[in-house]
């Protein structure tokens, strides 16, 4: 008797298992692609984490360093930010309506995020000429005519520099994609919204990315 009613049991749940996979024809499975990308965001986060930590550890042993706040313009920066986190929800409906097969939907929202994207890349291109104007360069750094630590400059163009160029190829990923769905080849159903959604890993990774580059080397 107990030995029926548990293989009862285990049947029922094994039969929701399948139901739930046959619910979901994309259920347990990737793409090739998003698995590529996956394991580039993991490598490329690794960079990332590599850069902050020499900064952090540049700055923590530096007993000379400037504040930041006194030398960054944080506010311009912050609406940068802003501009930055606004295109990850902007992709986000990119790739919702891929997925509904809605080709205006996906085109005007890839549309916002490479304006989003543009936008911050131009904030960004405007504070570096006016650090650059002020002496801070990469090799030497000068603050209002006095000398400060040479690596605040080489260490703040490193990072977000970086990151600077991983924003100027996602920009030009989004233009790619953005062609093709004004083209209608990523809402013709199935998984052909994919490559909207790969593109939005990595925007968002980007944005990630930044929020942690804003928070150490602007804020604190």
């Amino acid at each position: 008797m107990s030995t029926a009613h548990s293989t009862t049991a285990d049947s029922a749940i094994d039969t929701s298992h399948d139901h739930e996979a046959e619910e979901c024809p994309h259920f347990g499975q990737a793409t090739g692609g998003k698995i590529a990308m996956w394991m580039f965001i993991a490598q490329d986060g690794m960079s990332f984490g590599g850069l902050l930590l020499a900064y952090g550890i540049l700055r923590i042993t530096s007993a000379d360093w400037p504040i930041p706040a006194e030398i960054l313009g944080i506010h311009l920066t912050a609406i940068a930010t802003f501009l930055l986190i606004c295109s990850s929800l902007s992709m986000v409906m990119a790739v919702d309506g891929a997925k509904q097969q809605n080709k205006a939907k996906t085109v005007r929202w890839l549309l916002v995020t490479i304006l989003g994207g543009f936008s911050f890349l131009g904030i960004q291109a405007y504070e570096y000429t006016h650090l650059v104007g002020e002496g801070i360069t990469f090799t030497t750094s000068t603050w209002k005519g006095q000398p400060i630590n040479n690596l605040f400059g080489s260490t703040f163009y490193a990072v977000t520099g970086f990151h600077g160029l991983h924003v100027t190829a996602g920009v030009i990923y989004l233009l790619c994609i953005f062609k093709g769905a004004m083209a209608g080849k990523y809402t013709q159903g199935g998984i052909s919204y994919s490559h909207v959604e790969l593109v939005g890993l990595f925007w968002h990774f980007v944005d990630l990315v930044w929020i942690l580059v804003f928070t150490l080397i602007y804020l604190l």
